[in-house]
């Protein structure tokens, strides 16, 4: 059997470590960090996953969805909390105008820890925590790493090494520097994200609406709450970098202290850590990465945000990099004997996906900031669930492809465009046919 050699055990590292250990390969894992399960997780950084059908199914082809679930709380929709002091109005939009589809609020170090004990499960898998991965050498198909413990290097060689090391890979830095015409964007946006708390009320409940993704959606900027299961929510403020109101700009109590009261009200209430939390925790960046080829011969692959880094807007980062795991794992699984084979067919199903995936996470970033508050989105959403009720199986919106099924993101997107126009036609027709009667009536009686 051959032996793999992967880089990374964050959510889909270890992922691809119980797939790989469950077809009986050999397995080393190295992960930069200490073991999350011995309560290493290190917050302030971690904008709370959502996990949909594509993880979920990914999950359950090991047999761990259930596992998983139980750290999870089901967000059934979007609770808009409108602009304005003192503005109460609260409105719930649905996901799905079934209520039974839903996302799921799960904490990166739940998970983290569920995936890398199913890899463990395999007698073939090892993982060795406090590596951090300097370089790799992609012919000899070997990783160069520290142990952080000791300060030690260390020489790690397989049949294949896969960079599941995230948005700022060593391993396809390696291929950066190794393959001539290696394709690489790396786009930021103008906006930053700080993590922010709403602990839990005195008896341990929540204080809003527990199963909702919580937004306050403000045009330009945005902050959203997921809640937790100890009751607490994680709350994110997604703002501009500089500006007149801005991270930048805004630096003292008094100043943090005035923007909330006069975009948040509701909210501050609930922050009672509000200023030391927006102080201590650092600002973190949002970054796109597109990259192209995701293997070198059948020595090396990427997979996840090594591979295609996503902003969160659209929460499907990770549900795109588990379904990487189920797309690789099926692909070796039908070139046994052709290794570089299966990573072209690999890099060929999911590259197209990957790429409409980071135009559509932007593209929700406006949506929720700013469309989410308006009558006309309100009204659009409920003319698509008008719609998919109407024509089942025929007609269904966009959020629902994505969130919902595993059609593939391009073609999702495709199809969406499709039916938005056929859609906007049809109106734009009848509001001209109706026009025209009108002017008809108006004409017969002179």
């Amino acid at each position: 059997m051959a032996k793999f050699v992967l880089i990374g055990s964050g959510l889909a590292g270890g992922l691809l470590a119980a797939y790989f250990g469950r077809r009986g390969y050999e397995v080393d894992l190295y992960e930069r960090r200490a073991d999350p399960r011995a309560g290493n997780f290190v917050g302030g950084r971690s904008i709370n996953l959502a996990l949909s059908t594509r993880g979920i199914q990914a999950l359950d082809h090991l047999g761990i969805a259930d596992e998983v679930m139980r750290h999870a709380i089901p967000m059934r929709g979007r609770m808009i909390h409108p602009a304005g002091a003192g503005s109460g109005d609260l409105h719930f939009s649905p996901y799905d105008r079934d209520p039974n589809k839903c996302i799921n609020s799960i904490g990166r170090a739940a998970l983290n820890t569920t995936v890398i004990e199913a890899a463990l499960r395999h007698p073939t898998v090892r993982v060795l925590f406090n590596h951090l991965c300097t370089d790799a050498d992609l012919d000899s198909a070997t990783a160069q790493l520290l142990n952080t413990s000791t300060s030690q290097p260390v020489q790690a060689s397989g049949d294949a090494v896969i960079g599941v090391d995230g948005a700022f890979s060593a391993v396809r830095q390696a291929m950066r520097k190794k393959l001539n015409g290696f394709d690489y964007d790396e786009s930021y946006l103008a906006h930053g994200y700080k993590e922010l708390t709403i602990p839990p009320a005195a008896n341990g409940s929540w204080v809003m609406e527990k199963n909702a993704l919580h937004i306050w959606p403000r045009k330009s900027f945005m902050m959203i709450a997921l809640p937790n299961p100890d009751g607490s929510f994680t709350c994110t403020l997604f703002w501009e970098f500089k500006g007149p109101r801005s991270f930048e700009t805004t630096t003292t109590d008094d100043e943090v202290r005035r923007f909330f009261d006069e975009e948040f009200p509701d909210a501050v209430p609930l922050m009672p850590a509000l200023l030391e939390e927006y102080r201590e925790n650092p600002t973190g960046s949002l970054v796109t990465i597109r990259c192209a080829p995701w293997y070198y011969k059948g020595k090396v692959a990427l997979v996840g945000d090594a591979a295609h880094a996503v902003v969160p807007f659209y929460g499907q980062g990770m549900n795109a990099a588990f379904e990487d795991c189920v797309v690789l794992d099926e692909c070796l699984a039908e070139f046994p004997g052709d290794r570089e084979r299966a990573f072209v067919e690999y890099f060929s199903r999911r590259k197209e996906n990957a790429d409409a995936l980071a135009d559509l996470a932007v593209e929700n970033f406006v949506e929720m900031r700013d469309k989410t508050a308006s009558k006309t989105f309100r009204a659009k959403k409920k003319l698509d669930r008008l719609l998919e009720g109407l024509l089942p199986g025929i007609y269904l919106p966009l959020y629902t492809m994505v969130t919902f099924t595993r059609i593939p993101y391009a073609t999702a997107a495709r199809r969406a465009r499709l039916q938005d126009r056929i859609v906007y036609g049809i109106l734009a027709a009848a509001t001209a046919l109706g026009i025209a009667v009108i002017v008809l009536q108006l004409m017969s009686r002179r």
